[in-house]
């Protein structure tokens, strides 16, 4: 199963945020979700949540 990656540097915000998490799909997912709501003060919505699954990519293998 492919690795899943959160890349904040791709979305624009007033911090600049440079935040990468990579790892299974369920952990970055809820690890993403806690910082968005932590540092960048979204509301733990399910929406939220889809968009930020939505966002996930696969992290390239280098193999």
């Amino acid at each position: 199963m492919a690795r899943k990656i959160a890349d904040c540097r791709k979305y624009p915000s007033e911090i600049n945020c440079s935040l990468t998490l990579i790892g299974e799909e369920e952990e970055v997912l809820r690890a993403a979700v806690e910082h968005a709501v932590s540092v960048h003060g979204h509301e733990d919505t399910p929406q939220l949540r889809n968009q930020i699954h939505e966002l996930l990519e696969d992290e390239a293998r280098t193999e």
